[in-house]
C-alpha cells in the first residue's frame, strides 16, 4: 500500500508568510519578491 496520492488527487496549497507585522500569501507578491522568498532558510530556535 502507497501513501503517494496520484497528481489527479493534488490540489494547490496556498503558502502565506508574516510580512511587516501581517499575513499575506506568496501568490500575491510580484515576481521578484516570490524569487526572495524561495531563497530564504528556514531555522529553528532551540529551546533556552
Amino acid at each position: 500500500m502507497s501513501n503517494q496520492l496520484n497528481n489527479s488527487q493534488r490540489q494547490k496549497c496556498e503558502v502565506w508568510t508574516r510580512v511587516m507585522g501581517y499575513h499575506r500569501p506568496v501568490s500575491a507578491f510580484n515576481k521578484g519578491k516570490q524569487s526572495e522568498h524561495r531563497e530564504r532558510l528556514h531555522f529553528r530556535e532551540k529551546a533556552a
